[in-house]
């Protein structure tokens, strides 16, 4: 194809030909205003190569998974000012990698041989439900495993006797626990830190989108230390309520604590994942146990000072 020139004018067709779309969602692209009306000329209708960019930037962002409604908020942060490379560095290195992982290539047959040789094609469906292995195209006996790790983790567990349908059931349970603490994570840096970028119109530049992509790298291993070193904390003070407690012996007063973890059933969790979605479970969960704290306490409330002559007479 012969290079364009720099102020070319298109005909739609044309349009559509060169950025490899339809005449009809050219049109549905500029009724939904992510695409800038045309230049009229008399009776025709020209366009740009502002409106070639324009549409290969679209198919460049639905390739990567993004829908229209979202396209059209990166495309205004464009047209305010804020610079659409800044603003997809900064969508760029928050989809980056949060984990130095490689994921690996397995087949079928490796597959059953860590879990004792025998094919379990329930557990199988059921790891790829949860995404612990994704299918290959094309290629039946083989799976990708995003996070091997974890793969292990579920090898070394099954070895140790815990059932295929338990350990599921358990990462389900703390898949809520840790998209809880993720998101409270996002919320906290969001609040502190990048609102300063988000709130501030004076701010919303390439320079600062690029300020803000290297502060998503910074904060990137922040979030797993921090988890890391709570985690080992908890396991270091249960573990050894734990053995004490299977040895008999009396935990000391100073390390007893009322608060327990509150395991939830699997099936309350599904349930709540398809009422709300799998990014609001935690937080729908977390909002409705606080609701009934605070309405039991109010209905406490409302008891004791309830007035003698609505009081029930006692015979």
């Amino acid at each position: 194809m012969t290079d364009l020139p720099s102020h070319a004018a298109y005909r739609i067709e044309d349009l559509a030909q060169l950025s490899r779309t339809s005449v009809r969602t050219v049109r549905a692209y500029q009724d939904k205003g992510l695409l800038p009306r045309p230049e009229r000329r008399g009776r025709a209708n020209l366009y740009s190569d502002a409106h070639l960019t324009r549409l290969r930037q679209i198919a460049d962002l639905l390739a990567r998974g993004y829908t229209l409604a979202s396209i059209k908020e990166l495309l205004d942060a464009w047209d305010t000012g804020r610079g659409l490379a800044g603003v997809l560095g900064l969508v760029t290195e928050a989809e980056g990698p949060w984990s130095d992982e490689e994921p690996a290539r397995l087949s079928r047959a490796e597959l059953a041989a860590r879990f004792g040789g025998t094919a379990d094609e329930a557990a199988v469906t059921e790891a790829v439900a949860l995404g612990v292995l994704e299918p290959v195209a094309g290629d039946p006996d083989a799976f990708l495993v995003p996070s091997p790790q974890e793969l292990s983790v579920a090898v070394e567990l099954h070895r140790a006797g815990v059932p295929l349908s338990a350990i599921a059931d358990h990462l389900r349970e703390l898949r809520v626990q840790v998209e809880h603490i993720a998101s409270r994570f996002l919320e906290f840096t969001t609040e502190h830190v990048f609102a300063r970028y988000i709130d501030d119109p004076d701010r919303r530049t390439d320079a600062k989108a690029a300020e803000a992509a290297a502060l998503v790298r910074r904060l990137r291993p922040l979030a797993q230390q921090t988890v890391d070193a709570e985690l080992a904390r908890a396991m270091r003070l249960f573990a050894t309520r734990e053995v004490r407690r299977q040895l008999g012996a009396e935990e000391p007063p100073e390390s007893r604590d009322d608060t327990r973890s509150v395991p939830l059933p699997a099936d309350t969790i599904r349930a709540v994942r398809a009422l709300v979605g799998p990014d609001d479970t935690a937080g729908f969960i977390a909002l409705a146990a606080e609701r009934e704290v605070r309405a039991r306490h109010l209905d406490a409330m409302a008891a004791h000072h309830r007035p003698v002559n609505d009081l029930d007479e006692t015979p």
